[in-house]
């Protein structure tokens, strides 16, 4: 028995010791391949979805889009890895992509004991619930016995299973792999209810044939902080990441967008400078062009650019901003200055 307690705690060792040089050297891997490996979903509209020829778009992959345009000054520099629930912390641990951007809940669990760091939040949300019309349902209390379709390998599953248990309630879960399999058998009747974030239940209604036939219902049973992911162990390229997501935010509250930024470089505001990287750290403290900022406005846009034309009121979800606000504006989007 100690024999097989020394072979296991030397292996976990090993394990430690290789994801840790994985993780060392990202940056510079990045800058000499010549683009970020991005692990993103299979398909999720407003997050990350690909039309039929390719194109990526979503809010993660503009975040992944970002952290491109900061290095390279391109954000078309990215490639992107569609990874299931279940696949994407195996894909990140073991180096197959650089960042995971994937509507990925920042937790305590997965903050220490996979090897991975949330380098922020791109989006506040919260766990909910979608049903029928027809069913006549107007909270998730009156579902009891009810039959939910939920994605496997998520956060969703636990939520679940506590909300049901804490209004002592019973239900029967039916599990799929990927959100599209989801929302089909939600359509196909396998399923009285659907839970999911609730920014992912507006993004699986416009996928039915028939989007006003279902409903979200007011209730929302958890904290859902999403965002990128790194490897533990490399804090250069956590800074990059968590960088690239602060300046679309603090561009946002300075004005600076994607059609001003030209203008804006003309400031005399001692912010905005620094910002451009005209006075101040510039680019040195991240090992990046002293425009990184200024490129990931020009090229990708300040967060409420991307929050609006991905999940906002100029995509098909019209979202309101919520507590994606910027505190400011009564929301919880907050980022240390650049300073």
């Amino acid at each position: 028995m100690k024999l097989l307690k020394s072979l296991t705690a030397i292996t976990g060792l090993a394990l430690l010791a290789a994801a840790s040089n994985v993780a060392a050297g990202t940056l510079d891997d990045v800058k000499k391949k010549g683009f970020v490996q991005c692990g993103v979903t299979t398909g999720l509209a407003g997050f990350s979805f690909p039309d039929e020829k390719g194109n990526w778009t979503g809010i993660d992959v503009d975040t992944c889009r970002a952290v491109a345009a900061a290095i390279f000054g391109d954000a078309k520099k990215v490639k992107f890895s569609p990874l299931t629930a279940k696949e994407r912390f195996t894909a990140l641990q073991s180096g197959e992509i650089d960042m995971l951007s994937r509507n990925t809940t920042w937790t305590l669990t997965r903050d220490t004991s996979l090897g991975l760091n949330f380098a922020g939040v791109n989006y506040y949300d919260g766990q909910g619930f979608m049903v029928k019309k027809e069913l006549g349902v107007k909270s998730a209390k009156e579902l009891d016995g009810a039959t939910v379709c939920i994605q496997a390998g998520t956060t969703t599953e636990l939520n679940l299973a506590d909300y049901f248990r804490s209004n002592k309630m019973k239900y029967t879960p039916i599990t799929f792999d990927k959100s599209d399999e989801t929302v089909k058998g939600f359509e196909a009747n396998r399923c009285d209810m659907l839970t999911s974030d609730q920014s992912q239940l507006y993004a699986l209604r416009i996928q039915l044939a028939d989007p006003g036939s279902a409903i979200v219902l007011p209730e929302v049973i958890s904290k859902e902080p999403l965002g990128p992911v790194v490897r533990q162990g490399d804090d250069e390229w956590f800074n990059v990441v968590r960088w690239a997501l602060y300046a679309m935010l603090n561009a946002e509250e300075m004005g600076i967008t994607s059609k001003n930024v030209d203008n804006m470089k003309k400031s005399e505001d001692p912010g905005i400078r620094r910002f451009m990287g005209l006075e101040g750290i510039k680019g040195s403290g991240l090992k990046l062009p002293d425009e990184w900022a200024y490129n990931i406005v020009k090229h990708v846009g300040n967060y409420g650019e991307v929050f609006d034309r991905n999940v906002g009121q100029g995509s098909p979800l019209k979202i309101g901003r919520g507590l994606n606000a910027l505190w400011s504006d009564g929301g919880i989007q907050y980022a240390p200055p650049i300073r």
